[in-house]
């Protein structure tokens, strides 16, 4: 189950280990073939957990890049050495089992390896003498082997092999295999003659093998203690061979009531025949089964007293006569979950969150269509009440996830359930690692599936997070993400609205670096399409603003992503949307916010110096939008223009003279006070304008700029100012002759902001 303890130092190394195989183990032969340094010797505990975590990272890390020769570092049993491994799905193929052929195992689980065929039965016969735990769940074509047809060339051209199954397999030289996992064996395999050969079974899982004859079961009534036939259609004669199975500790009869048709019910009789004849039994599972009688005793005496799982008091008629109350009782989705005495430890249901808990650990293994509908029982819970056992809810999920990633279902109802179960309400339960693993399966969630559920999920559930700090670990990937949603022709309306929203997080608040990569990863592009789509459809919505909003974080202090937006068409759709929209001051203010960024870059600044911009940005200097903050925007983007000079005005109208008597006027107009939509994580695009005489009025927009921030904000602006060197440029500037008086003034009481800011928060400890 996911963790939320520390690593430990072995987790660690291993990880790195197998993230730089040729950096620490293995060197590269003719540029392809990896190979273990002949130095090397390991032995299996750390083997062992080398090929495990492998697996594990193929199949939840999309950055993990698998290795075509990996198996064969392990076939050598003189310097690498194997005992106990867990091979999953595609991973594995015949050729991989084939590679560690000459190691002793002694448990080999393969879980869903669809790939594997006949010819891995051969290489388990190379096991057969050290093997005592095996598992083929889900090994659908394993007993299929090739086979070249007969008949004429023309067929052997449109059929080149046929799948014929193996019939002459068995278990003969396994003489030390005690737990056996045969679960979804494909049909056509006679399990009878399988099995045969096994001396002494311990455990055998048969799920959703349909076998009309378990008489040969009874062969192990000495010696098996664990028998699961999940999904068997079950008979008179079944349940009597069952009764014989005398040492049975764990019997496991389960069936998903959705899959198909069963004809056999339960009865009071057949779990009285159990109680009676199972004495050993500590672990019952019946989930999934239709009672055709009662087996509750009357109401009015299940209701009486405390709740208890001793026998003598047990809801369960049958289960009185059990001799200790059962470690574990499977009832889910079924009516006998809902009683008040029930005579086990842990009971697997859908009464509470305990019981529907206890279904996703027992099931999310092998069981993903009852897991599926037990996580959304959980999502109810976390919807509607409060989640009491939050770390394990988590844990269990997320576990969920990362088995079965592939599952659409368990996908839509784990992302479902982690969007409430990562909500602020339960934020403080939650440590850094296990909100990385929520993050790690949601971003796997939507890489695996492009259906508009999961999408929306994930999406949601990121918004949970605090962006872009808690992302920034796998800032990259997401990013690629999120563009890859809003890049895709035919898009719902909400995710597009989620996406951008996350987008505009993500650049926000970032260094520069960050920016510039995802910059290139089509980010300005993409945002500019969404404006060009919202255009088209007359639209100025939250996807809108947000996209805009979007390009101003991303353009902040980074230039080569301004001059993407200027070569992408940005100037023409900024003016397009000023004409579509005239009211909408926040769209406005985002523009010009953008704008203010590209007029910092003074290579891009010459395209900017047109009559028809140049005209906007001063008609702008008059707007009331959004307080003050288009005119401000828009006045930093002529200040800027203007401390190039006179001689970069390339334009006749309207006259430099006359925009610089705008300028003026509207920075008057300004009250000082005014409390601020805007966030800087630096003040040197300003600071630049301080130190020159060729625009005053430049010079008097920084000096307000710095003015108001100081007054408004001092905690956060008058360190970064003093941080970045803003005192000595003041105190220069005021020497200036150039500079103007009100200026001056201005200067001199940012100086005494910052002083008396420095003077308060002077630390007098001793």
């Amino acid at each position: 189950m996911a963790s939320d303890s520390p690593e430990s130092l072995m987790a660690l190394c291993t990880d790195y280990c197998l993230r730089n195989l040729e950096g620490t183990l293995c060197y590269l032969l003719d540029n392809e073939t990896l190979r273990l340094h002949p130095d090397i010797f390991l032995p299996s505990e750390i083997c062992d957990k080398l090929v495990n975590e492998y697996v594990e990272l193929v199949k939840t890390d999309s950055i993990f890049e698998p290795h075509e020769s990996f198996f064969t570092l392990f076939s050598d049993p003189r310097s690498t050495r194997l005992a106990r491994i867990h091979l999953r799905e595609q991973i594995v193929q015949d050729q991989d089992l084939e590679a560690i052929r000459k190691q002793d195992l002694v448990e080999l689980y393969l879980t869903n390896c669809e790939k594997l065929t006949a010819k891995s039965l051969q290489t388990l016969v190379s096991f057969s003498h050290t093997l005592i735990s095996l598992s083929l769940f889900g090994c659908c074509n394993i007993f299929y082997e090739e086979e070249n047809p007969g008949g004429c060339e023309d067929d052997c051209l449109v059929n080149p092999t046929r799948q014929v199954l193996v019939k002459d397999f068995t278990f003969e030289g396994f003489s030390r295999l005690r737990f056996l996992n045969l679960g979804r064996l494909i049909e056509g395999v006679n399990v009878e003659t399988l099995l045969r050969p096994l001396a002494s079974l311990a455990a055998l899982d048969l799920s959703g093998i349909q076998l009309n004859d378990v008489g040969f079961l009874t062969q192990w009534k000495d010696s098996l203690v664990s028998l699961v036939l999940y999904n068997m259609d079950l008979s008179e004669e079944h349940i009597q061979v069952i009764a014989q199975l005398r040492k049975l500790r764990h019997l496991d009869i389960s069936r998903d009531h959705l899959s198909s048709y069963y004809k056999f019910k339960l009865t009071r009789r057949v779990l009285n025949l159990f109680v009676e004849n199972l004495v050993n039994l500590t672990s019952l599972d019946i989930s999934g089964h239709t009672m055709l009688e009662n087996c509750t005793i009357p109401s009015m005496e299940e209701k009486m007293g405390q709740t208890s799982i001793e026998p003598a008091k047990s809801s369960i008629a049958p289960f009185r006569g059990l001799k200790r109350p059962l470690q574990f009782l499977g009832l889910f989705e079924t009516s006998l979950c809902r009683l008040t005495h029930i005579p086990a430890y842990k009971v697997s249901g859908d009464k509470n969150e305990e019981q529907v808990l206890n279904a996703i650990e027992a099931y999310t293994e092998h069981r993903p269509e009852i897991t599926s509908r037990a996580i959304n029982l959980l999502f109810d819970i976390a919807r509607i009440e409060r989640c009491s056992q939050l770390l394990r809810a988590l844990q269990l999920v997320i576990t969920a996830l990362k088995c079965h990633k592939d599952d659409k279902n368990i996908q839509v109802t784990g992302s479902a359930a982690l969007f409430y179960l990562t909500n602020s309400e339960y934020r403080m339960e939650q440590s850094v690692k296990l909100r990385r693993q929520v993050i790690q399966v949601v971003l796997n969630g939507m890489e695996s599936y492009q259906e508009v559920t999961v999408q929306r999920n994930c999406c949601l559930t990121l918004c949970n997070f605090s962006i872009p700090e808690e992302l920034e670990f796998q800032y990259r990937r997401v990013n690629e993400l999120l563009l890859n949603i809003l890049n895709q022709s035919r898009q719902d309306e909400s995710i597009q609205r989620i996406a951008v929203h996350l987008c505009n997080a993500l650049v926000c608040q970032v260094d520069n670096d960050h920016k510039e990569a995802v910059g290139k990863m089509g980010f300005v592009m993409t945002m500019l399409k969404l404006i060009q789509k919202k255009l088209a459809d007359k639209t100025c919505d939250q996807v809108m603003e947000f996209s805009w909003s979007a390009l101003w974080n991303i353009t902040d202090e980074t230039p080569d992503n301004c001059e993407m937006f200027l070569n992408y068409s940005g100037m023409k759709l900024f003016l397009e949307c000023l004409k579509e929209f005239p009211e909408k001051q926040e769209l406005h203010r985002n523009m010009l916010g953008l704008l203010g960024n590209v007029a910092e870059v003074k290579e891009l600044r010459p395209q900017l110096m047109t009559s028809q911009f140049i005209s906007v940005f001063s008609n702008l200097l008059e707007s009331k939008a959004d307080g003050i903050e288009v005119s401000y925007n828009a006045c930093g983007v002529l200040s800027h223009i203007m401390f190039d000079g006179p001689e970069a005005w390339g334009i006749c109208e309207p006259q430099r003279e006359e925009v610089v008597k705008r300028m003026w006027a509207a920075i008057q107009s300004w009250d000082i006070n005014s409390r601020r939509n805007i966030n800087y994580r630096s003040f040197e695009p300003i600071l630049r304008l301080l130190p020159q005489g060729i625009s005053p009025v430049s010079q008097h927009w920084a000096t307000w700029a710095l003015y108001n921030l100081v007054s408004v904000y001092p905690d956060k602006y008058c360190p970064l100012l003093i941080k970045e060197g803003g005192i000595p440029l003041l105190k220069d500037m005021i020497k200036m002759a150039s500079a103007r008086q009100e200026t001056k003034e201005m200067a001199r009481k940012v100086i005494e902001h910052c002083s008396n800011f420095k003077e308060e928060n002077m630390d007098t400890s001793r």
